[in-house]
């Protein structure tokens, strides 16, 4: 009898606790404890741009004062195209002005993500111009700016909190018209984008990265936007998506400006931002190989069409049939095929710069092109040519040209030079641009 009093004690006992822990939770739901997250630096006393004024023109300069400051993360190592450093604008919208901070220490998007307000006191770091960029970093014996320890980068950059954690913004990158217009020096480190970029024509076909050995390298990509200005994208060879295909369409490019010494290089974070969906332009500056867009044919004559370090800017195709005397020439470079599918309107456009007394340099357009310039029928087009044979560079813009009459058929330009033994011109030419609305 005792022992059965005992054993009802006990399982009383034990409802009356199970019934006094489950009391304690509402909704089957157990209540998650509050983050706490305190800034780890005082509020800022300066301004990035205060910061980076403390560059000195060469050289670097030691910060031996709190110099704290407010910055947003516009880089990401994620996808391998970002190596030990951390790019990084006064705003997440609207900046004006950027910085970079070298680190020696990987897989910094996980503690800076893009967009992560941060804070950094910079004292005890080096300021300076270093290779075409002013950067933060750490003394160091051997380099003017170094990276900072991985074990010390908390020391100088802390997150900003936003209550409950890290305040991660949402960037809007800035809008700028041109490729040109990012080429300034005031825009590096900044999260900017750029409508109506494609990658240059000797660019198709090709990967993201050249690889050497089965291993890739870094590699230059060139690109142009529809205005004709010309950079290029500079790639990692660690890129995760470097065995990718360069895309054939034009769009939108966003990127982190960056500069190389006098080089620009612009800067990817992923594959998101190159937003290539439109119709590609057509447009050659002669930077790369004259076959990339063009047929040199030589129908009379032993002087063919070239590229020479002469254009606007350099180089440009030239041909000139003189050679020990004037020759007679008739040396036709015929565009590869254009596509004006789906274009409700288009228009041809170049520069063309001319010396020495000749025959004025033609041009055509035709939508069935036999192989043979001989054989096939041209549609000869009104243009504006260089007027000043007694100088070079006189560049002269052609007038936008209409091919409106070609819009939905594939096309192809030609500029025919012709020259006698009474006389042969120069002819230089420069950005060819074909673009359809």
């Amino acid at each position: 009898m005792n022992n059965i009093k005992k054993y009802l004690n006990l399982v009383t006992g034990i409802a009356f606790a199970t019934i006094s822990i489950t009391s304690c939770v509402q909704k089957d739901e157990w209540e998650t404890p509050p983050i706490k997250c305190e800034n780890k630096f005082s509020a800022p006393n300066t301004t990035m741009a205060d910061v980076k004024a403390m560059a000195p023109a060469s050289g670097v300069t030691l910060i031996t004062t709190d110099q704290i400051f407010d910055g947003y993360v516009v880089s990401s190592d994620e996808n391998g195209n970002f190596y030990k450093t951390i790019s990084f604008q006064d705003k997440p919208e609207n900046p004006t002005v950027g910085l970079q901070i070298e680190v020696d220490k990987s897989s910094n998007y996980a503690d800076y993500p893009v967009g992560a307000h941060i804070r950094i006191n910079a004292k005890g770091l080096r300021i300076g111009l270093d290779r075409g960029s002013v950067k933060l970093g750490s003394v160091d014996d051997d380099f003017p700016i170094g990276r900072i320890p991985g074990a010390l980068v908390s020391r100088y950059i802390s997150g900003v909190c936003n209550g409950n954690g890290l305040e991660v913004a949402t960037l809007k990158p800035l809008d700028l018209a041109t490729l040109k217009l990012a080429m300034d020096e005031k825009y590096i480190n900044m999260l900017v984008k750029v409508p109506n970029v494609q990658f240059s024509a000797g660019e198709l076909g090709k990967k993201y990265i050249n690889y050497v050995g089965g291993a890739g390298v870094d590699t230059d990509r060139s690109i142009v936007d529809q205005s004709g200005n010309a950079t290029v994208i500079r790639n990692s060879g660690f890129a995760s998506f470097g065995s990718t295909m360069i895309p054939e369409g034009k769009g939108e490019l966003t990127f982190v400006v960056s500069r190389y010494n006098s080089s620009w290089q612009m800067l990817i974070r992923s594959l998101k931002d190159v937003n290539f969906t439109g119709k590609r332009f057509f447009f050659d500056g002669f930077d790369g190989a004259l076959a990339d867009n063009w047929e040199a044919i030589n129908v009379v004559g032993a002087q063919v069409w070239n590229i020479q370090q002469f254009g606007n800017p350099k180089p440009c195709a030239v041909m000139n049939g003189f050679a020990s005397g004037n020759n007679t020439n008739e040396d036709w470079l015929v565009s590869k095929p254009i596509s004006l599918n789906g274009f409700t309107s288009a228009s041809l456009s170049f520069e063309t710069d001319v010396r020495y007394a000749g025959n004025v340099l033609e041009v055509f357009v035709t939508d069935n092109y036999s192989g043979n310039p001989s054989t096939t029928t041209w549609t000869a087009l009104s243009a504006t040519m260089d007027p000043n044979n007694s100088a070079f560079n006189t560049w002269t813009y052609s007038g936008d040209i209409s091919l409106n009459t070609f819009v939905n058929k594939d096309i192809r330009v030609a500029f025919k030079y012709t020259s006698t033994t009474s006389a042969a011109a120069t002819w230089e030419l420069d950005n060819v641009r074909v673009v359809g609305n």
